[in-house]
Protein backbone atom coordinates (compact mmCIF):
# COMPACT_ATOMS: atom_id res chain seq x y z
CA UNK A 1 0.00 0.00 0.00
CA UNK A 2 0.75 3.66 -0.68
CA UNK A 3 1.44 6.17 2.03
CA UNK A 4 1.84 9.80 2.56
CA UNK A 5 4.43 9.38 4.67
CA UNK A 6 6.69 10.86 6.81
CA UNK A 7 10.25 11.85 5.85
CA UNK A 8 12.64 8.81 5.26
CA UNK A 9 16.03 7.86 5.68
CA UNK A 10 18.09 5.19 4.87
CA UNK A 11 19.51 2.11 6.64
CA UNK A 12 21.91 -0.59 5.69
CA UNK A 13 20.95 -3.97 5.92
CA UNK A 14 23.17 -6.18 3.77
CA UNK A 15 26.49 -5.94 2.17
CA UNK A 16 28.63 -7.65 -0.43
CA UNK A 17 31.34 -7.43 -2.62
CA UNK A 18 30.34 -9.31 -5.60
CA UNK A 19 33.47 -12.28 -6.63
CA UNK A 20 35.77 -11.06 -9.05
CA UNK A 21 34.96 -13.96 -11.23
CA UNK A 22 31.24 -13.18 -11.36
CA UNK A 23 29.63 -13.64 -14.22
CA UNK A 24 27.18 -10.58 -15.37
CA UNK A 25 23.91 -11.95 -14.18
CA UNK A 26 20.72 -9.92 -12.74
CA UNK A 27 20.90 -8.34 -9.16
CA UNK A 28 17.78 -9.62 -8.11
CA UNK A 29 18.29 -13.44 -9.31
CA UNK A 30 22.06 -12.78 -7.50
CA UNK A 31 20.41 -11.67 -4.58
CA UNK A 32 17.67 -14.14 -4.42
CA UNK A 33 20.81 -16.80 -4.37
CA UNK A 34 22.89 -15.33 -1.30
CA UNK A 35 19.97 -13.94 0.48
CA UNK A 36 17.81 -17.18 0.72
CA UNK A 37 14.98 -15.86 3.00
CA UNK A 38 14.21 -13.24 0.38
CA UNK A 39 12.15 -14.38 -2.60
CA UNK A 40 13.13 -12.76 -6.01
CA UNK A 41 9.72 -11.37 -5.95
CA UNK A 42 10.36 -9.16 -2.73
CA UNK A 43 13.83 -8.32 -3.85
CA UNK A 44 12.37 -6.85 -7.63
CA UNK A 45 9.83 -4.81 -5.18
CA UNK A 46 12.80 -3.77 -2.88
CA UNK A 47 14.77 -2.46 -6.11
CA UNK A 48 11.11 -0.74 -7.24
CA UNK A 49 11.47 1.18 -3.92
CA UNK A 50 15.25 2.19 -4.68
CA UNK A 51 16.36 0.19 -1.97
CA UNK A 52 18.59 -2.20 -3.51
CA UNK A 53 21.88 -0.01 -4.19
CA UNK A 54 25.25 -0.89 -5.94
CA UNK A 55 28.26 1.27 -5.84
CA UNK A 56 25.38 3.48 -3.66
CA UNK A 57 23.61 4.10 -6.23
CA UNK A 58 19.92 2.64 -6.75
CA UNK A 59 19.24 0.05 -9.51
CA UNK A 60 16.66 -1.49 -10.80
CA UNK A 61 16.42 -5.04 -10.70
CA UNK A 62 17.34 -5.96 -14.35
CA UNK A 63 21.15 -4.24 -13.49
CA UNK A 64 23.25 -7.16 -14.07
CA UNK A 65 26.15 -6.92 -11.33
CA UNK A 66 29.67 -7.15 -12.19
CA UNK A 67 32.85 -7.93 -10.43
CA UNK A 68 33.81 -5.82 -7.49
CA UNK A 69 30.52 -4.14 -7.02
CA UNK A 70 29.34 -3.13 -4.14
CA UNK A 71 25.90 -4.65 -3.29
CA UNK A 72 24.15 -3.13 -0.07
CA UNK A 73 19.88 -3.16 1.11
CA UNK A 74 18.99 0.11 2.37
CA UNK A 75 16.10 -0.02 4.07
CA UNK A 76 14.06 2.83 5.45
CA UNK A 77 14.40 1.43 9.21
CA UNK A 78 17.61 1.03 11.13
CA UNK A 79 18.55 -2.47 12.00
CA UNK A 80 16.95 -2.00 15.39
CA UNK A 81 14.76 -3.50 17.54
CA UNK A 82 11.98 -1.34 17.03
CA UNK A 83 9.14 -3.44 19.58
CA UNK A 84 6.67 -0.25 20.01
CA UNK A 85 6.19 0.10 23.57
CA UNK A 86 3.25 2.26 24.86
CA UNK A 87 3.49 5.19 25.86
CA UNK A 88 1.29 8.32 27.59
CA UNK A 89 1.11 10.51 24.56
CA UNK A 90 -2.76 12.89 24.45
CA UNK A 91 -4.42 11.44 21.66
CA UNK A 92 -7.21 13.44 20.04
CA UNK A 93 -9.88 10.85 19.26
CA UNK A 94 -12.81 11.45 16.45
CA UNK A 95 -14.43 8.57 16.66
CA UNK A 96 -13.85 5.27 18.17
CA UNK A 97 -15.71 1.47 18.23
CA UNK A 98 -15.20 -2.39 18.76
CA UNK A 99 -13.47 -1.77 15.07
CA UNK A 100 -11.20 1.30 14.51
CA UNK A 101 -10.59 4.48 15.40
CA UNK A 102 -10.66 7.79 13.78
CA UNK A 103 -8.12 10.13 15.30
CA UNK A 104 -6.84 13.97 14.44
CA UNK A 105 -3.48 14.22 14.40
CA UNK A 106 -1.40 17.49 15.82
CA UNK A 107 1.48 19.07 13.07
CA UNK A 108 4.97 17.75 14.94
CA UNK A 109 4.29 14.44 15.93
CA UNK A 110 5.85 11.41 14.30
CA UNK A 111 3.64 9.00 13.13
CA UNK A 112 5.98 5.48 13.30
CA UNK A 113 9.31 4.61 14.54
CA UNK A 114 11.93 5.56 12.48
CA UNK A 115 14.31 7.93 10.99
CA UNK A 116 15.66 8.44 14.36
CA UNK A 117 12.16 8.81 16.06
CA UNK A 118 11.79 5.19 18.33
CA UNK A 119 9.66 7.20 21.05
CA UNK A 120 7.23 8.86 21.53
CA UNK A 121 5.31 8.51 18.11
CA UNK A 122 1.67 8.12 16.88
CA UNK A 123 1.56 4.69 16.91
CA UNK A 124 3.06 4.32 20.84
CA UNK A 125 0.74 6.66 21.82
CA UNK A 126 -1.84 4.31 19.88
CA UNK A 127 -0.59 1.39 21.61
CA UNK A 128 -1.41 2.87 25.12
CA UNK A 129 -4.73 4.14 24.60
CA UNK A 130 -5.80 0.33 23.78
CA UNK A 131 -3.21 -0.84 25.86
CA UNK A 132 -6.34 -3.11 27.76
CA UNK A 133 -7.69 -4.92 24.42
CA UNK A 134 -6.59 -7.64 24.87
CA UNK A 135 -6.98 -8.64 21.26
CA UNK A 136 -4.59 -5.35 20.35
CA UNK A 137 -1.42 -6.23 19.62
CA UNK A 138 0.92 -2.89 18.70
CA UNK A 139 3.24 -5.17 16.88
CA UNK A 140 1.27 -6.83 14.50
CA UNK A 141 0.38 -5.74 10.94
CA UNK A 142 -2.49 -6.89 10.88
CA UNK A 143 -3.87 -4.17 13.00
CA UNK A 144 -3.01 -0.58 13.25
CA UNK A 145 -3.04 2.23 11.36
CA UNK A 146 -4.08 2.14 7.76
CA UNK A 147 -2.28 5.13 5.89
CA UNK A 148 0.12 7.52 7.50
CA UNK A 149 0.63 11.43 6.63
CA UNK A 150 3.58 13.63 7.09
CA UNK A 151 5.24 14.29 10.64
CA UNK A 152 4.67 18.28 9.69
CA UNK A 153 1.21 17.92 8.56
CA UNK A 154 -1.72 17.83 10.72
CA UNK A 155 -5.71 16.10 9.96
CA UNK A 156 -7.51 12.68 9.75
CA UNK A 157 -5.98 9.11 10.14
CA UNK A 158 -7.90 5.95 10.85
CA UNK A 159 -6.26 2.88 12.53
CA UNK A 160 -7.77 -0.55 12.26
CA UNK A 161 -8.73 -2.38 15.80
CA UNK A 162 -9.06 -6.37 14.08
CA UNK A 163 -7.35 -7.49 10.98
CA UNK A 164 -10.79 -8.31 9.33
CA UNK A 165 -11.04 -4.20 9.88
CA UNK A 166 -7.56 -3.40 8.63
CA UNK A 167 -7.90 -5.67 5.70
CA UNK A 168 -11.30 -4.22 4.50
CA UNK A 169 -10.03 -0.51 5.43
CA UNK A 170 -7.15 -1.82 3.18
CA UNK A 171 -8.77 -2.73 0.59
CA UNK A 172 -10.53 0.57 0.24
CA UNK A 173 -7.36 2.90 0.28
CA UNK A 174 -5.64 0.59 -2.82
CA UNK A 175 -9.36 0.69 -4.67
CA UNK A 176 -9.19 4.45 -4.28
CA UNK A 177 -12.50 4.20 -2.33
CA UNK A 178 -12.26 6.33 0.21
CA UNK A 179 -13.11 10.15 0.46
CA UNK A 180 -9.85 11.98 1.41
CA UNK A 181 -9.10 15.85 1.40
CA UNK A 182 -6.17 18.17 1.97
CA UNK A 183 -6.31 21.57 2.56
CA UNK A 184 -2.82 23.58 1.78
CA UNK A 185 -1.62 26.73 1.44
CA UNK A 186 0.56 27.47 -1.72
CA UNK A 187 2.66 30.55 -2.62
CA UNK A 188 1.53 32.08 -5.69
CA UNK A 189 -2.19 32.58 -7.65
CA UNK A 190 -4.01 30.40 -9.92
CA UNK A 191 -5.42 31.35 -13.48
CA UNK A 192 -7.58 28.64 -13.42
CA UNK A 193 -10.06 27.49 -10.49
CA UNK A 194 -9.36 24.30 -10.55
CA UNK A 195 -6.91 21.27 -11.95
CA UNK A 196 -5.29 18.18 -12.04
CA UNK A 197 -1.50 17.50 -11.53
CA UNK A 198 -0.29 14.04 -13.18
CA UNK A 199 3.15 12.89 -12.87
CA UNK A 200 5.33 10.05 -11.53
CA UNK A 201 6.67 10.52 -7.77
CA UNK A 202 9.72 8.97 -6.97
CA UNK A 203 12.83 9.47 -4.51
CA UNK A 204 15.17 12.76 -5.75
CA UNK A 205 18.33 10.89 -6.77
CA UNK A 206 20.72 13.71 -5.53
CA UNK A 207 18.60 14.13 -2.23
CA UNK A 208 17.30 10.93 -0.87
CA UNK A 209 14.85 13.22 1.75
CA UNK A 210 12.82 14.73 -1.24
CA UNK A 211 10.95 13.22 -3.98
CA UNK A 212 10.34 14.00 -7.32
CA UNK A 213 8.34 14.47 -10.14
CA UNK A 214 8.94 11.94 -13.65
CA UNK A 215 7.17 12.23 -16.83
CA UNK A 216 4.05 10.06 -16.48
CA UNK A 217 5.27 7.91 -19.25
CA UNK A 218 8.52 7.63 -17.63
CA UNK A 219 9.92 4.34 -16.13
CA UNK A 220 11.10 6.62 -12.96
CA UNK A 221 8.92 6.75 -9.54
CA UNK A 222 5.21 5.59 -9.74
CA UNK A 223 2.12 7.05 -11.26
CA UNK A 224 0.67 9.90 -9.30
CA UNK A 225 -2.76 12.00 -9.70
CA UNK A 226 -3.41 15.04 -7.53
CA UNK A 227 -6.59 17.17 -8.20
CA UNK A 228 -7.07 20.79 -7.20
CA UNK A 229 -9.34 23.20 -6.49
CA UNK A 230 -9.14 26.95 -5.12
CA UNK A 231 -10.65 27.51 -2.28
CA UNK A 232 -9.36 31.13 -1.12
CA UNK A 233 -6.93 33.55 -3.22
CA UNK A 234 -4.36 36.14 -1.29
CA UNK A 235 -2.90 37.76 -4.32
CA UNK A 236 0.39 35.64 -3.27
CA UNK A 237 -0.63 32.56 -2.00
CA UNK A 238 -3.50 30.43 -2.43
CA UNK A 239 -5.27 28.47 0.03
CA UNK A 240 -6.61 25.15 -2.00
CA UNK A 241 -8.08 21.53 -1.86
CA UNK A 242 -6.72 19.00 -3.14
CA UNK A 243 -7.81 15.15 -3.32
CA UNK A 244 -5.79 12.30 -4.07
CA UNK A 245 -5.77 9.72 -6.98
CA UNK A 246 -3.18 7.95 -5.41
CA UNK A 247 -0.80 8.62 -2.46
CA UNK A 248 2.60 8.23 -2.67
CA UNK A 249 5.28 10.07 -0.03
CA UNK A 250 5.00 13.86 -0.09
CA UNK A 251 2.82 13.82 -2.98
CA UNK A 252 0.58 17.01 -2.61
CA UNK A 253 4.10 18.94 -1.48
CA UNK A 254 6.26 17.19 -4.67
CA UNK A 255 2.95 18.47 -6.92
CA UNK A 256 2.72 21.69 -5.81
CA UNK A 257 6.19 22.34 -6.24
CA UNK A 258 6.38 20.56 -9.45
CA UNK A 259 3.62 23.71 -10.82
CA UNK A 260 5.22 26.05 -9.66
CA UNK A 261 3.15 26.40 -6.13
CA UNK A 262 5.45 24.84 -3.44
CA UNK A 263 3.46 24.94 -0.04
CA UNK A 264 3.65 28.07 2.65
CA UNK A 265 6.44 26.80 4.95
CA UNK A 266 7.58 23.89 3.44
CA UNK A 267 11.21 24.09 3.66
CA UNK A 268 12.40 21.05 2.07
CA UNK A 269 10.63 22.06 -1.06
CA UNK A 270 11.85 25.68 -1.04
CA UNK A 271 8.91 27.05 0.51
CA UNK A 272 10.12 29.18 3.25
CA UNK A 273 11.94 31.07 0.60
CA UNK A 274 10.01 34.66 -0.53
CA UNK A 275 8.47 33.48 -3.88
CA UNK A 276 5.54 35.90 -4.26
CA UNK A 277 5.51 39.51 -3.66
CA UNK A 278 6.71 42.39 -2.74
CA UNK A 279 10.79 43.46 -2.20
CA UNK A 280 10.16 45.68 1.10
CA UNK A 281 10.80 45.62 3.86
CA UNK A 282 8.04 46.04 5.80
CA UNK A 283 6.55 42.61 3.29
CA UNK A 284 9.68 40.77 4.26
CA UNK A 285 8.49 41.54 7.52
CA UNK A 286 4.97 40.02 7.65
CA UNK A 287 6.69 36.84 5.61
CA UNK A 288 8.91 36.25 8.32
CA UNK A 289 5.71 36.78 10.91
CA UNK A 290 3.69 34.38 9.03
CA UNK A 291 6.39 32.10 8.95
CA UNK A 292 7.08 31.65 12.99
CA UNK A 293 2.80 32.06 12.90
CA UNK A 294 3.14 28.71 11.47
CA UNK A 295 6.57 26.96 11.31
CA UNK A 296 5.78 24.20 8.92
CA UNK A 297 4.07 23.15 5.81
CA UNK A 298 0.70 24.20 5.51
CA UNK A 299 -0.68 21.08 4.70
CA UNK A 300 -4.22 19.64 6.83
CA UNK A 301 -5.39 15.64 6.19
CA UNK A 302 -9.31 17.66 6.40
CA UNK A 303 -11.45 14.94 5.66
CA UNK A 304 -11.64 11.58 5.19
CA UNK A 305 -14.67 9.13 4.59
CA UNK A 306 -14.91 5.26 3.78
CA UNK A 307 -17.32 2.45 4.49
CA UNK A 308 -17.67 1.05 7.70
CA UNK A 309 -16.17 -2.20 7.50
CA UNK A 310 -18.65 -4.26 10.00
CA UNK A 311 -21.70 -2.34 9.57
CA UNK A 312 -21.59 -1.02 6.01
CA UNK A 313 -22.26 2.26 6.81
CA UNK A 314 -20.65 5.13 5.25
CA UNK A 315 -18.84 6.98 7.72
CA UNK A 316 -17.46 10.79 7.15
CA UNK A 317 -14.82 12.82 9.52
CA UNK A 318 -13.87 16.64 8.93
CA UNK A 319 -11.27 18.10 11.08
CA UNK A 320 -11.08 21.80 11.70
CA UNK A 321 -7.51 23.85 10.76
CA UNK A 322 -5.50 23.52 14.01
CA UNK A 323 -4.33 26.84 15.44
CA UNK A 324 -1.59 27.54 13.66
CA UNK A 325 -2.90 27.11 10.60
CA UNK A 326 -6.31 28.85 11.29
CA UNK A 327 -4.05 31.83 12.98
CA UNK A 328 -2.13 31.96 9.39
CA UNK A 329 -5.22 32.38 7.10
CA UNK A 330 -6.64 34.81 9.42
CA UNK A 331 -3.31 36.78 8.72
CA UNK A 332 -3.37 36.34 4.95
CA UNK A 333 -7.39 37.45 4.76
CA UNK A 334 -6.53 40.24 6.85
CA UNK A 335 -3.94 41.58 4.49
CA UNK A 336 -5.47 41.43 1.41
CA UNK A 337 -8.56 43.45 2.98
CA UNK A 338 -5.65 46.01 3.53
CA UNK A 339 -4.31 45.97 0.36
CA UNK A 340 -4.65 45.94 -2.87
CA UNK A 341 -3.36 43.03 -5.34
CA UNK A 342 -3.15 42.09 -8.53
CA UNK A 343 -0.67 39.39 -8.65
Amino acid sequence: MDFEEDDEQLYEHFRMEVDKGQEPVRIDKFLSEHQPHSSRNRIQKAADAGFIHVNDRPVKSNYKVRPGDIVTLMLDRPHYDTTIEPEDIPLDVVYEDDDLMVINKPAGLVVHPGCGNFSGTLVNAIAWHLKDLASYDPNDPEVGLVHRIDKNTSGLLVVAKTPDAKTSLGKQFFNKTTHRSYNALVWGNFVEDEGRIEGNIGRDPKDRLRMEVFPPDSEMGKPAVTHYKVMERYGYTTLVECVLETGRTHQIRAHMKHIGHPLFCDERYGGTEILRGERTASYKAYIQNCFKLCPRQVLHARTLGFVHPTTGRQMDFTSEWPDDMAALIDKWRKYIRHNEITS
